[in-house]
């Protein structure tokens, strides 16, 4: 595409009236104003982006505000960016939300979904140990400077006289058009200066499906140890987005091949290799989990479209699906401490699920994820994961698939679909065989569920009751007979109803001698 055609692009993007007002309020206020960074880069990508950076260049003896107060006060010119936001916001009316933030010398104006982020041009200076700039006003070029990646570096002019101009001092244009992530200036200064811009690559690379520069790619390795001193919280924030990229392996990949997987989770390092003995080898299982974590992500875009009973349910604990795909990142975690050579089985993993699960928490705690229900989704669906499975290579009993829809309760559709993601067999004969056994328990699961009403239930008798029948004090007793009602229900021998609960319980209570 030629800058001509690009030009033209950007006219048509820009016709937002809007955008045109914020130009016409800069040019009231004799101020330089762009749309810079990501809203930019997405333009030309044909990306949807709502957040709208703008810059905004003056100089000391320019009027700012006020017409007749003219000054050179760093404190007042490191405001235009605000001033430009409040009058922005005036012209926009009651509809319109300011929000300021003095400190660091920015506002944010919101109008329905369209939200403006406003900021003095700036150039920024780092200390070793810290990645906390020290920020100046800058011209425009020292603001495209100090960006992370040329392709967020192009600006686009908003003021009527240029209005549409790009400005792409870096060639990102060219970046985007090869697609490949690369540092505007020295990749080494700017990984060293702040080291969070290593993942910020890793996940643009992800979610854009570009490569890493030649360049850029040896300095992240070069400087990886740095990535020690940003907090928790930011790499969890990068990760979270990774994982919600349409193949998120690729981003997983990326920081295994640049050196920053050991740094953030060697929990996931210990997966990799193939162990050989007397011939017999196992699967990578590392390899194996971000196939099993791609599938999962395919499974979820293709869920929209499928109506069948067992699949349109939304988890409400994991609406947006993030959750589901930690719970196949880590499914396999426990494999390495559970590994062993039997002479017969040869390589096993026994009990990997209930390992994996008790790891859950302390990885959690460590990448600063949040420790509350998606934690225990999370840890769920790790421990639970190889039920399925089991089902599928056995035979499928009504007992079995009840107590499956028991266990999991809300959660059995995301279940199901991390047992389906996790069927990678090389041997299409055996994981054809899986799928249709799999298909059988998904009908199972339906016809029992639609009859029974198992998913989160409760036995029809509670334990008050229970001690009023029998006439008994709160004791052991009472507890033992509400379990032995809600497996017979499970194993099929009295419906999920009161009447045979009832029925049931006198039996059990004559039986034990608690009543004659």
């Amino acid at each position: 595409m030629t800058m001509e055609t690009y030009t033209t692009y950007i006219e048509q993007q820009l016709s937002n009236p809007i955008l045109r007002m914020v130009g016409s309020e800069a040019d009231s206020m004799g101020l330089d104003c762009y749309v810079i960074g990501g809203w930019v880069r997405d333009l030309f990508l044909r990306r949807e982006s709502k957040d709208i950076d703008i810059v905004v260049v003056g100089h000391p003896d320019q009027h700012v505000g006020d017409p007749d107060s003219p000054t050179s006060d760093p404190d007042k010119r490191s405001g235009i960016g605000i001033t430009l936001a409040e009058n922005v916001a005036k012209q926009l009316g009651k509809k319109a939300h300011l929000s300021v933030f003095r400190t660091y010398g920015t506002a944010q104006v919101k109008r329905g979904d369209l939200e403006l982020e406003f900021v003095g041009a700036r150039r920024e200076s780092y200390q070793h140990d810290s990645r906390n700039p020290i920020v100046e006003d800058g011209t425009l070029q020292e603001d495209q400077n100090r960006r992370d990646f040329t392709i967020n570096a192009l600006a686009i002019c908003l003021n009527s006289d240029r209005y549409g101009e790009l400005l792409d001092p870096f060639d990102g244009i060219g970046d985007m058009t090869r697609c490949i992530i690369r540092t505007p200036l020295d990749p080494d200064i700017t990984f060293s200066d702040d080291p969070l811009r290593m993942m910020r690559a890793v996940r643009f690379a992800t979610q854009l499906g570009f490569n890493l520069d030649g360049e850029t790619f040896d300095a992240i390795v070069r400087n990886r140890e740095r990535l020690r001193i940003i907090t928790r919280e930011r790499i969890a924030d990068e990760l979270n987005k990774i994982m919600l990229s349409s193949r998120p392996s690729e981003g997983w990949i990326l920081l295994d091949k640049t050196g920053l997987l050991p740094l953030i989770f060697p929990e996931l390092v210990a997966l990799k290799g193939v162990e050989v003995k007397e011939g017999r080898g196992h699967k990578d299982v590392f390899y194996h989990t971000l196939k099993v974590l791609d599938n999962v992500a395919e499974l979820q875009s293709q869920k929209n479209n499928d109506q069948s009973p067992m699949t349109n349910h939304q988890s409400p604990i994991d609406p947006s699906g993030l959750w589901l795909r930690w719970a196949a990142l880590l499914h396999d975690i426990g494999k390495p401490r559970s590994k062993a050579w039997d002479e017969h089985a040869g390589w096993t993993f026994r009990n990997h699920n209930y390992i994996g699960a008790k790891m859950i928490p302390g990885i959690f705690k460590r990448l600063k994820l949040p420790l509350n229900e998606k934690m225990e989704y999370v840890r769920k669906m790790v421990d639970l994961h190889m039920r399925p499975i089991n089902l599928i290579e056995d035979t499928v009993t009504d007992s079995a698939v009840r107590r499956l829809l028991f266990e999991a309760g809300d959660d059995i559709d995301d279940l199901m679909m991390l047992c389906d993601a996790d069927i990678t067999s090389r041997n299409e004969e055996k994981k054809a065989r899986f799928h249709a056994n799999y298909i059988l328990v998904r009908q199972k699961m339906v016809e029992l569920e639609e009859r029974d009403r198992i998913r989160n239930f409760q036995p029809p008798v509670k334990g008050d009751e229970i001690m009023e029948l029998l006439h008994l004090e709160p004791c052991s007793l009472v507890g033992e007979l509400k379990s032995a009602i809600k497996d017979a229900i499970l194993d099929g021998i009295i419906p999920n109803e009161y009447e045979p609960a009832k029925e049931y319980l006198m039996k059990l209570a004559r039986e034990r001698g608690v009543i004659e």
